[in-house]
């Protein structure tokens, strides 16, 4: 590690959950049509930057059955030093805190990150849409964590939009489960016809069904999901507040103050994991890179 090169250190890479996802369609290459509010919360993996005088790119830590060159993180940083045609590299060192496998985004979070502050620290000066493009190469996801807002996303996870959500609190559990998202999109079970929704139903609060149409099928796959939902939903304030996120297998329900969550999340069995988190509305790097 060089310490006399530029370097940024503490960088968030935050969670998201999906307030709703509906699968409205498929796409003839087999790829699924969404609709989802993704939300930005506060709780964050941090990922640590130091520049490289020669082009190598390292991961300076083990990540528990994520090899280091099937790592997003480094991907991501092989793609924009290509894309750019950077000489220099990178050392990152990644402190993991978000499930793997728990639709939380980590993964595409921690790679969005290392695009942005890569992009500073390389001095690449690509604007943010050349850097949604390039996240899209990565996963469905990364674009959402590039574009830095709570959003309104459809297609394969490419058309976004900027959408207002309310200032509130969530309790998240992790079931202990992994749930691989292709083994749910493979499913002859998946619902794929729900019906569209306009970014204004959900502004509006419209009377719309908002659910995970993902979850059926992971449920009956992994029983330990549903019984966190089942479980939480003692302590919905709106009915169907309870749900999994993204393909599972973290499960949520929202709060109206930290308060609320707090006396909720004391009281989650032992065998989950379990934390309160605060909706963002903007990506918490925007500070250090801008």
């Amino acid at each position: 590690m060089t310490t006399n090169l530029p370097q940024l250190l503490a960088c968030p890479a935050p969670a998201k959950l999906n307030l709703f996802l509906h699968i409205i369609g498929r796409r003839a290459d087999g790829y699924h049509l969404l609709q989802s509010v993704f939300q930005l919360i506060d709780r964050c993996d941090s990922l640590d930057f130091y520049v490289r005088a020669d082009s190598q790119i390292h991961r300076l830590n083990q990540v528990h059955g994520v090899p280091e060159e099937n790592d997003l993180v480094v991907r991501a940083a092989k793609l924009l030093q290509q894309h750019c045609n950077i000489q220099q590299g990178a050392d990152i060192y990644l402190h993991k805190c978000l499930p793997m496998g728990g639709g939380v985004g980590g993964g595409s979070s921690d790679a969005a990150t290392t695009l942005l502050a890569l992009n500073k620290l390389w001095q690449c000066n690509l604007s943010k849409e050349t850097l949604m493009q390039l996240g899209l190469q990565l996963g469905a996801d990364v674009p959402f964590f590039i574009f830095g807002e709570n959003a309104f996303v459809e297609g394969i996870g490419e058309q976004i939009q900027a959408v207002s959500t309310p200032d509130q609190w969530f309790v998240v559990i992790e079931p202990g489960v992994h749930v691989p998202t292709p083994t749910i999109f493979s499913s002859k079970e998946l619902t794929r016809n729900t019906k569209p929704v306009r970014i204004a139903d959900f502004s509006s609060a419209a009377n719309v069904e908002w659910k995970n149409d993902m979850q059926a099928v992971a449920c009956a796959l992994h029983p330990e999901i549903a019984a966190v939902i089942n479980w939480l939903k003692q302590f919905e304030i709106n009915q169907g507040d309870a749900k999994m996120t993204g393909s599972g297998s973290c499960a949520f329900c929202a709060f109206p103050s930290e308060d609320a969550a707090k006396k909720v999340v004391q009281q989650v069995p032992n065998r989950w994991t379990s934390w309160i988190a605060k909706a963002l509305q903007h990506h918490p790097i925007n500070s250090k890179i801008n």
